[in-house]
Parts: structure tokens; C-alpha cells; sequence
């Protein structure tokens, strides 16, 4: 079978000269930038604590400040979340806010929801939050929005699913986050697996799609950015 000559391109451009250096160079990097984070508000602290502890993967405040940032800087007053677990990133949203705006949010677990309340509470955060219970894709056709931004943090092999929803629901100018678009660095293995392929499929079809224009940071597992055109 005669191979993509797209993966021949993404493959030769993640072929760095001294490749193994490159994931300790990261986790350094990540260091020093985190040492450089402020202290944030003990609930949240508490937060990154149990997650910490169960392994629970939340986007970290080296992402939390940023997408903070991105929503101050496009004035977001309306979000959606394509998977929230305990309400880790809806959190900074709220922050960035300021206890305004809507936030509707989704995960499968039960449990999560009533965590995230808890830890909402007892902040005192004043934005009007929507938790659903249940498939994110399936709950999302039930809002139209349009939403200021969309955050898209839902199991990596759906990920190709979401891009025609973000762009029938986000406002012009309007921000496409996307979290994990590095993937530990699967992305530039020459025999990726089901989920990396995903992910770097939605990758390329986010950036050749018209609807968007398309960046990726690397900072802690890769956060894709995308405007709304």
C-alpha cells in the first residue's frame, strides 16, 4: 500500500537532530515555567492537589492561565465545555469572568458534577455553571450557542467529531481550544496507535479546514487554538 505522503511530511518534520534530548528538554522547560506561577486560590490549589493524587488528568495552571488570558482577552461571556471532570478549567473561566457569563459543561460522572459544585461553592464563584451528565457530542446538539469559546477535552478518538460543532456554534472570532493535540509526543511516532492517529487526523483537518485558523502551543500536552474566521 503506498504510504500518505501527509505522514511522510509530519513525520519528517517531528525528526529532530537530537531527538532524545527533546522530552527531558521539555520537562525542564515546564519546570522553569512553573516555577515562575504565582500562588493560586487555596480551592483551586486543592484541586490540582487531588487530582495530583488520583492521577486525575486536568489541563494544570500553566494552561489554566492561559486559556484565563484568552477568555479575559475575547471578553468570553458564554463557554462550553466538551468534557470538564471536576471543573478544573471551568474554573479559571469563571476567574477570567469575573462571576459573570455561562458556562455549560459535561462529563459522564455523576460524581464529578457534585465535586465540581462543591469546590464552586466554596470559592464562592458567581458564573452560572450547566453541568450535564453524559456524552458531551450527544449533549452539545441540545445548545446551539453561539458560544464565545468551546473547550474540547473529550476522549481523544472523537476528536475529529468535533470540529464541525465548534464551528456551527462558535461566534465569529470566537476561540476553539483544544487540550492533549501532542499526546505525550505519540504524535510523532512512525506506528502511531487508534488514538494517536485521532488525534493527529483532527490535527490536520483542523488546520486545512477554511472555518478556522489554527495554531498549537506546546506547553504541557499541547493546546491547540483555533479562531473562529
Amino acid at each position: 500500500m503506498e504510504e500518505d505522503p501527509h505522514n511522510q511530511t509530519h513525520r519528517k518534520c517531528c525528526e529532530l537532530p537530537d531527538a532524545d534530548t527533546v522530552p527531558l528538554m521539555m520537562r525542564n522547560v515546564h519546570r522553569y515555567l512553573a516555577d515562575f506561577i504565582p500562588e493560586r486560590p487555596p480551592v483551586l490549589r486543592e484541586m490540582e492537589e487531588y487530582a495530583q493524587d488520583r492521577d486525575f488528568p486536568i489541563v494544570g495552571p500553566l494552561v489554566g492561565r492561559f486559556i484565563y488570558q484568552l477568555a479575559v482577552a475575547i471578553k468570553a461571556r458564554k463557554i462550553l465545555e466538551l468534557g470538564s471532570g471536576f471543573g478544573y478549567s471551568a474554573f479559571w473561566f469563571s476567574l477570567a469572568m469575573k462571576g459573570k457569563g455561562h458556562i455549560v459543561m459535561t462529563d459522564f460522572d455523576k460524581q464529578n458534577k457534585r465535586r465540581a459544585y462543591d469546590y464552586f461553592k466554596r470559592a464562592g464563584l458567581q458564573s452560572h455553571f450547566d453541568f450535564k451528565v453524559g456524552d458531551a457530542l450527544k449533549t452539545v446538539r441540545k445548545h446551539d450557542g453561539p458560544f464565545d469559546v468551546i473547550l474540547n477535552d473529550i476522549d481523544k478518538n472523537k476528536y475529529p467529531q468535533t470540529i464541525d460543532i465548534a464551528a456551527d456554534r462558535l461566534r465569529k472570532g470566537g476561540l476553539f481550544i483544544t487540550d492533549n493535540m501532542i499526546w505525550s509526543g505519540k504524535v510523532c511516532e512512525k506506528n502511531p496507535d487508534e488514538t494517536t492517529r485521532a488525534i493527529v487526523e483532527f490535527t490536520k483537518k483542523l488546520y486545512d479546514d477554511s472555518r478556522f485558523y489554527t495554531s498549537i502551543m506546546p506547553i504541557r500536552d499541547g493546546i491547540g487554538l483555533a479562531v473562529r474566521t
